[in-house]
């Protein structure tokens, strides 16, 4: 294991600065997952870490070490691919063990790591069968075994899942967390995917245009995002936002363009504008003239078993409600919507940071 430290890190492709001034320290044994919507720069980071990019500005070290000019094969990384990459004509031990027999490692010291790498993975019955004779989720835990015999400092994981079925991420991601668990090694990882990022960190770091917007644990952002951009981006379905003007008479309460109030959870004296955001789970069907209450008129409608979800219209405003009993509503029906104001997220119209 090992400490991964970026100090005013950036990097440029030319004049194209996809990469600014980062700034993170990744503790040891910790599970961070670098998350952002494509081209905010997360595979970048990641490839610098792994030395497949060269840094243009600043420092890295890892395990105290300043890793600059330290070729890939030496920082004591194995990197785990989008794709499995996997070579068709070896058997799983033979991919497994490519790297060992590179490295000039005897049979007898590629079994010991096989072995107990297979036995984690659950892969000790598919050894000697070729990638076309498994499964993805097996192909997928083959490439994972490459990468620990390699006894790795840190692990780095690229969208290692995107290329599973839904139900198959969903088993993999538990398999990952239990891996992590039991290896304790400092892990990297990298996804698109906001719901693989708050299962699987212990940190998340956001990203936007090579900028890190927040870092922090899951729940920890999701409950206190510093900017409308990260209450978007964590949460499925997303955070509702709702662009109000603060009655200037009464800053405690913000009003729609219809006439419909919210009480704010805190008077907003000095603001003329706010955006409150509330999540879907957060809102609640109530009876007409309930007080702190909204209209909107349902859309559509979205049984997915063991939840609801409403798709419905205010104005020109989209909103997304989350249920977890059966409802008895149609497309078209106009309902009412609440939410507790200790829920509400409030950022500034202008600058989207939390006030």
């Amino acid at each position: 294991m090992a400490t991964v430290e970026l100090k005013g890190v950036t990097k440029r492709f030319g004049a194209v600065e996809v990469i600014t001034n980062v700034d993170l320290s990744i503790e040891e044994g910790e599970f961070l997952v670098l998350v952002g919507p494509s081209g905010c720069g997360k595979s970048t980071l990641l490839r610098m870490i792994s030395g497949l990019e060269t840094i243009s500005v600043g420092d890295m070290f890892i395990g105290g070490k300043r890793v600059n000019d330290v070729p890939a094969r030496d920082r004591g990384i194995s990197m785990v691919f989008q794709s499995y990459a996997l070579y068709p004509h070896m058997t799983s031990a033979q991919n497994m063990s490519f790297a060992l027999r590179l490295a000039g490692k005897t049979p007898d010291e590629q079994s010991k790591r096989i072995k107990p790498a297979a036995g984690v993975l659950g892969l000790g019955d598919y050894l000697d069968r070729f990638p076309r004779e498994l499964s993805g989720g097996q192909r997928q835990r083959v490439a994972m075994g490459r990468a620990i015999v390699r006894e790795p400092d840190v692990f780095l994981f690229d969208e290692p899942l995107s290329n599973l079925d839904a139900k198959l991420r969903v088993r993999m991601r538990a398999e990952l967390k239990e891996l992590h668990q039991k290896l304790k090694t400092t892990t990297v990882y990298v996804t698109h995917d906001q719901v693989e990022a708050m299962t699987l960190a212990d940190r998340i770091v956001v990203l936007r245009d090579g900028i890190i917007e927040q870092v922090g644990a899951p729940l920890e952002l999701y409950d206190n995002p510093r900017n409308k951009f990260v209450g978007s981006f964590l949460g499925s379905p997303s955070m509702n936002f709702f662009d109000l003007r603060v009655d200037p008479d009464a800053p405690e309460q913000a009003v729609f363009a219809d006439g419909d109030k919210l009480c704010l959870p805190r008077s907003l004296e000095g603001h003329s504008r706010v955006t409150v955001g509330i999540r879907p789970e957060a809102l609640n069907l109530v009876a007409e003239g309930t007080e702190n209450a909204i209209s909107a008129k349902v859309v559509v409608i979205e049984p997915t078993g063991a939840e609801t979800e409403l798709f419905l219209r205010k104005g020109d405003t989209h909103i997304i409600a989350s249920f977890r009993e059966r409802l008895n509503v149609r497309p078209g029906d106009t309902v009412f919507l609440s939410a507790d104001p200790a829920k509400y997220h409030l950022f500034d119209s202008t600058t989207e940071m939390a006030i």
